[in-house]
């Protein structure tokens, strides 16, 4: 069993490789917040197995309420859930540089850039290619949101809200919490024990 000492040794020795790694996230990232949590899910979910896909769930749903930038947030979320407070910081200042040294060269070239036929071409493209990116999120983050019946009509609920009457994002998360906690609690009384979020 690792001791704390070794607990926290290995956490600090995340450190530059988080801030390497939202580098290269703030190099590539296009269509905000949402791109970043597919990329999350593939390298931290996937392949290293740092988290389960319930823990980057509640990561997005928190960062997304959040006031603030989505990107931002959640960036800072999950650096402190891997490393702790210099994790949180390694993240952001990771993910910030790449768009301000891009922004600072594109204000520099705006007059030669803005109406320039080709890059106007270009982003149209990459428009396009960030809604499959954004997509195999939801889709990856469906497995551990929706485990039953109860949390369908959640997503339909909040959809609605949403959609059609303009609900602020942050309400329908506490909605969404209460009615979970509540469908939950008259479940394990109708099944007689605890809820284990099957059927």
């Amino acid at each position: 069993m690792e001791t704390s000492q070794e607990t926290n040794t290995c956490r600090k020795s995340r450190v530059p490789g988080l801030f390497w790694q939202f580098f290269k996230f703030g190099c590539y990232t296009f269509g905000g917040g949402w791109s970043i949590v597919a990329q999350m899910q593939k390298e931290y979910v996937e392949k290293r197995r740092w988290l389960t896909e319930e823990d980057l769930l509640d990561i997005t749903s928190v960062g997304r309420s959040l006031p603030g930038l989505m990107i931002g947030n959640v960036s800072y979320l999950f650096g402190y859930h891997v490393a702790g407070f210099p994790g949180a910081i390694a993240c952001v200042t990771g993910m910030c540089i790449p768009p301000l040294l891009i922004l600072t060269i594109v204000t520099w070239c705006y007059t030669q850039v803005k109406d320039n036929v080709y890059v106007s071409r270009a982003m149209v493209g990459v428009r396009a290619t960030v809604v499959p990116i954004i997509a195999s999120a939801a889709l990856g983050l469906r497995r551990a949101a929706l485990t039953d019946r109860f949390g369908y009509l959640i997503l339909l609920l909040g959809f609605v809200l949403y959609l059609f009457f303009g609900m602020n994002c942050i309400m329908i998360v506490l909605l969404g919490g209460l009615l979970g906690f509540l469908l939950s609690g008259w479940r394990e009384q109708w099944k007689g024990g605890p809820s284990d979020g099957t059927p």
